[in-house]
């Protein structure tokens, strides 16, 4: 039944135009079908000789690539093997990714998405996307004009490359992260993904590895800062601005001292975000709020302590002290005394030096006086409810710091988020062991489910862990500002968001189940994320688009039509000359080189 919505630009309902030809078709990565040419097709594009006369489906063609995919030596094999079907059929590839996002989840992003990155130089065969660098300043408009006309691109993601996935500065290696944020997008939310643009901007690289790499393709030399880095990003953005006024820009894996300082100056100015300040920020916020569901409290009831102060503790904190300030009706200067940030130097106080502004915020008076500062100091002193790890210091939540949380608290929340799994500040058997069983626990990187002998008659009880993952909450927000093309992304959306998140914790329904939903509905997820953004910023007068549902049925509808799905589009010749530039091939793919037909 054809949808009330299927002629908005962005609609996926109906047949995609298509001007290209025989092998020139068949080496377009967004058009390709492979062995699914249907015979008509085969025939009006002139492929009957280029392709094995059985034509078959989408789903025999994904179970062949499983099998494929399966027989990779390890992770890092697959990814590549991945990568490289992305490149040449991008229907299959996230049809692949979809049927098994799961166990693939971890492939395309984190861990393992950061060994290719550190890898980079090595891998390299192609190159994708955008790459700025600060020595050609004035060529940063030419370039990135290369890529489209200002309808063409929704989403932009860009990094420095200077703090990747908790590997550090790779250099122009970073390229990779805003390739996979951009997976992300297209696989939790359908961002189409011939409408997307990933840009490093190479600065240089303090990573002494890479540049003792005769192999390493960036700067060879130290990273530039301070002006010339600053009339770099100035230049990069307003250009961006400019050539695609529609797009929505996402900052990724900055470096502490510029991520926080960039988001401050532009967050007014334009639509953008940064994941890692604001998207670690929403999901923790919503497993806490999931969890203060679960124990009987609210966020007026929150003592927060946060272990590790860099981008992530102080964007976790920014989040949830707004939204303190939100719910009670208070100043954001009175909502920041529920919080205590702890760092290198232990509690963060005004007689701490080098504070960044955005850590001072959080900075407890002199009036602390003689009290520890050390985490288990901090602990007994302030009797959290809440307690986030950020710190990438492994074992740092020991069992005397537990269990002294829990004397104080019914149901302690414990939020160890540092990755890879080797970084993490505790383990959830241990924890849930050291508060028999009462922690409410979400972690940074996947974990089994726990058992132990925690029922009320003392039986043995198994609790699911939640994966406190940005990908449940940064993708519908995306989704969200891009449909309704929104100014800015303002705090009033980010809330929304995030009870968006919380309204599918699983853990609402059953306590031993997970305080977020996971990524098996993450596509649920990010339509009732959008649908939450795109109301706050339709009623804070932020929403350009026109004609947005005011029925919450008709704007999820809206919002699905307008999702990118991995299913072939019965193909449509037509001229070139007349043919749109999506029909000529000349509209980019992640993974791939703009085409010309």
């Amino acid at each position: 039944m054809p949808s009330k919505f299927e002629r908005l630009p962005l609609s996926t309902s109906g047949p995609l135009e298509c001007a290209l030809k025989g092998t020139v078709l068949l080496n377009h990565p967004y058009f390709n079908k492979g062995s699914a040419f249907t015979a008509a097709e085969r025939r009006d594009f002139e492929l009957t000789g280029l392709l094995p006369p059985s034509v078959q489906t989408l789903e025999q063609q994904a179970q062949r690539a499983y099998e494929q995919y399966s027989a990779g030596a390890d992770d890092l094999a697959k990814n590549t093997f991945l990568t490289s079907m992305k490149e040449q059929n991008v229907v299959l590839y996230f049809k692949l990714l979809l049927d098994h996002l799961e166990e693939m989840f971890s492939v395309v992003y984190t861990p393992t998405e950061g060994e290719a990155i550190q890898n980079y130089s090595r891998l390299f065969r192609r190159p994708e996307g955008v790459f700025l660098n600060i020595h050609d300043i004035d060529r940063v408009r030419h370039d990135l004009s290369l890529w489209g006309t200002e309808d063409d691109i929704d989403y932009i993601v860009v990094t420095d490359g200077e703090e990747i996935l908790g590997i550090g500065d790779q250099g122009c290696g970073g390229i990779l992260i805003s390739i996979a944020k951009l997976v992300l997008m297209t696989i939790c939310a359908g961002i189409h993904p011939n409408r997307v643009l990933p840009v490093v901007l190479d600065c240089g690289t303090d990573n002494e590895t890479l540049l003792n790499d005769p192999l390493y393709l960036g700067l060879r030399e130290k990273r530039v800062r301070g002006e010339t880095y600053d009339e770099l990003v100035d230049t990069f953005i307003r250009s961006a601005r400019e050539l695609y006024p529609k797009a929505y820009i996402h900052f990724e894996d900055f470096g502490f001292q510029n991520a926080r300082r960039l988001l401050d100056k532009w967050r007014p100015q334009i639509p953008c975000f940064n994941d890692d300040v604001q998207g670690t920020g929403c999901v923790t916020l919503a497993a806490i709020i999931a969890g203060l569901h679960v124990s009987k409290q609210k966020l007026a009831d929150l003592r927060m302590v946060v272990f590790g102060a860099g981008s992530a503790g102080v964007g976790i904190a920014d989040q949830v002290r707004d939204a303190i300030a939100t719910e009670r009706g208070i100043s954001k200067e009175e909502a920041s005394k529920q919080i205590w940030l702890i760092d290198k130097p232990g509690l963060l106080t005004t007689q701490v030096k080098n504070l960044s502004d955005a850590q001072k915020t959080y900075a407890r008076s002199e009036d602390w006086g003689g009290k520890k500062t050390d985490l288990l100091g901090v602990v007994n002193e302030v009797k959290p409810n809440v307690l986030v790890g950020t710190s990438t210091v492994p074992k740092a939540f020991t069992e005397e710091v537990v269990r002294a949380m829990a004397s104080h608290v019914e149901r302690p929340i414990i939020l160890p988020l540092s990755n890879p799994t080797k970084l993490h500040e505790a383990v959830p058997a241990d924890l849930f062991a050291w508060t028999d069983g009462k922690a409410l626990v979400a972690t940074g990187s996947p974990f089994k489910p726990v058992k132990g002998p925690w029922g009320s008659g003392g039986e043995e009880v198994e609790i699911e862990v939640a994966e406190c993952n940005n990908s449940v909450v940064f993708p519908g927000i995306g989704l969200g500002g891009v449909l309704c093309r929104t100014k800015l992304v303002t705090e009033k959306m980010l809330i929304a968001a995030v009870n968006g998140v919380v309204e599918l914790s699983p853990a609402l329904r059953d306590d031993t189940a997970p305080l977020l939903p996971g990524v098996d509905v993450v596509r649920e997820v990010s339509v009732r994320v959008a649908r939450k953004v795109i109301q706050a910023a339709v009623e804070e007068g932020v929403a350009t688009e026109q004609d947005i549902p005011e029925d919450e049925g008709e704007l999820d509808e809206w919002i699905k039509e307008q999702m990118w799905d991995p299913v072939y589009r019965p193909l449509k010749l037509v001229e070139a000359q007349t043919a749109s530039r999506q029909a000529k091939g000349e509209l980019r793919v992640v993974g791939s080189l703009p085409q010309r037909a």
